[in-house]
């Protein structure tokens, strides 16, 4: 069975499977031969050029497994009888914990003391606190719980919100449409929901709005979720903070007016890079390759949207 991969720590932990004969492919190299033969495709954590290209000309593919929880430069273009994969699950740690150091660092204005100790300022005074905070979580999944989990001893109230209204193990869950009342009560706003049709911009002029002066918008979710426009404004009003580790566009340019807008702390997509990330990652692999060999139901498949 041919399998691309997208690096050789793949590749190996696959070395031992019977039948498996891997190739690497990823932006920094050529494309293999026998693109035809492949049956299985993990794709890298950076999306390749041509997506919809390579997947018209992988006629004996069966499974495409993400290393991502994202799927939608993949779901689109998919062919018919495909299965497609993501990798929820693993990147919750990283996610989480990226997302709790984002709120807590805006909060606590760590970014402008800083920039005050590169200037050798001392510059005392004031700060906010997580501390009696409302934290609100939109796109309440498996990072979602992993982020309460990881708030639990911050003395903040958690209200959480998904597609549909249901019940947690940490307690109720909110549906998207009670989102718009929930909005002005909410210190922080975390943004985990997936990238589709329904959240593209959902974090619009109004959404915005609706938050409270002085709230921090959180997103760890995908740039596109968020009307940038919309958020710089806010931003250069002095009116809201946000942490972003997603932007639209993605990478973000020079010049970017989100580089230079107050308030806001900027990291470049790295809340699920992370070593946990890694071997969580070749473990869903390895896994989920055995149960295809063996014929055996996979996780984590794709049947909706997301």
């Amino acid at each position: 069975m041919k399998i691309w991969v997208p690096s050789d720590a793949v590749a190996d932990v696959l070395s031992e499977l019977p039948g498996v004969e891997c190739a690497v492919f990823h932006r920094d190299v050529p494309e293999p031969p026998g693109i035809e033969d492949v049956e299985v495709w993990v794709p890298p954590l950076v999306v390749v050029s041509d997506v919809p290209g390579i997947l018209a000309r992988m006629r004996s593919l069966r499974l495409l497994q993400t290393v991502t929880a994202g799927v939608d430069p993949y779901r689109p273009h998919l062919p018919e009888g495909v299965v497609l994969c993501n990798a929820r699950g693993v990147h919750d740690a990283g996610t989480a914990e990226w997302a709790a150091g984002a709120m807590i660092a805006v909060v606590r204005e760590f970014p402008e003391f800083a920039g005050a100790q590169r200037r050798g300022a001392w510059t005392y005074r004031h700060t906010g606190a997580l501390a009696d905070s409302t934290v609100l979580i939109v796109g309440y999944g498996s990072i979602g719980g992993a982020l309460e989990r990881r708030l639990a001893g911050f003395e903040v109230e958690i209200v959480r919100v998904a597609r549909s209204a249901r019940d947690s193990e940490y307690g109720p869950v909110h549906g998207m449409d009670e989102l718009p009342g929930l909005l002005p009560e909410a210190d922080v706003v975390v943004l985990l929901v997936p990238s589709t049709p329904a959240t593209a911009r959902m974090v619009d002029a109004g959404f915005l709005a609706r938050m409270k002066d002085g709230a921090v918008l959180v997103n760890a979710a995908r740039g596109g979720v968020v009307d940038t426009g919309a958020l710089v404004a806010e931003l250069e009003a002095g009116r809201l903070r946000a942490a972003l580790d997603v932007t639209d566009p993605e990478p973000l340019p020079e010049g970017h007016p989100l580089w230079s807008a107050p308030g806001v702390l900027i990291t470049p997509h790295v809340a699920g890079s992370t070593p946990a990330s890694g071997r969580r990652t070749l473990k869903l692999i390895r896994a989920q390759i055995s149960r295809h060999l063996r014929g055996e139901p996979l996780d984590n498949i794709i049947t909706d949207a997301y």
